[in-house]
């Protein structure tokens, strides 16, 4: 399977998360899975990466020219696409995922994890979508998902995506996933069908 993760490029974030970056790359590895990332070889990106090739597994990095010219290339990967921008470096990293993994992030990866989910809920794409909520990262981002319910501004599609506690739950959800069918986007209350 081609996993890929989003998730933050930043040094300066706690330990846990990058205990949590390299244990997932371990797993990754120790199954024989692909990681499908963006590239880099710092922050937990880098951990992420750096625990695939440690234990043996496949890297496919995806950089866009504007972040290769600063020189935070991830250069033991298997395979570098280098792409125009961030736009194709996402597409990209999704025509050549089989699932999606979203680590803690900053904007980058709420960017990536928001474009994959607006993809699945227009049926895009069936992949399953995992975040790991390390340390209750993503609880916040949840209770936010929860108030786009709530006033009616997304349809409760809670299947959509998976929160996963520990890497564990990660994998047990992947070997488990079956794609839950969309609701009809525009068949809310007061809306045509």
């Amino acid at each position: 399977m081609n996993i890929c993760v989003y998730c933050s490029s930043s040094n300066a974030v706690a330990p846990a998360y990058f205990d949590a970056a390299r244990t997932l790359g371990q797993r990754i590895a120790h199954r024989g899975d692909t990681l499908v990332y963006g590239g880099a070889d710092v922050g937990l990106m880098g951990a992420l990466a750096q625990a695939v090739k440690i234990g043996g597994g496949t890297v496919i990095g995806v950089m866009p020219t504007v972040l290769q010219e600063k020189r935070i290339v991830f250069t033991d990967a298997d395979e570098l696409v280098t792409t125009r921008d961030m736009r194709e470096r996402k597409a990209v990293m999704e025509s050549r995922a089989d699932a999606f993994v979203a680590l803690p992030g900053g904007f980058g990866t709420l960017e990536e994890l928001s474009e994959i989910l607006t993809l699945r809920q227009i049926g895009v794409h069936t992949k399953p979508i995992v975040l790991l909520n390390t340390e209750g990262y993503y609880a916040p981002l949840i209770a936010l998902f929860e108030h786009f319910y709530q006033q009616q501004f997304a349809h409760p599609w809670r299947d959509m995506y998976y929160l996963a506690h520990e890497v564990d739950d990660v994998f047990r959800y992947l070997e488990s996933y079956a794609p839950a069918p969309a609701p009809r986007k525009w068949d809310g209350p007061g809306e045509k069908s």
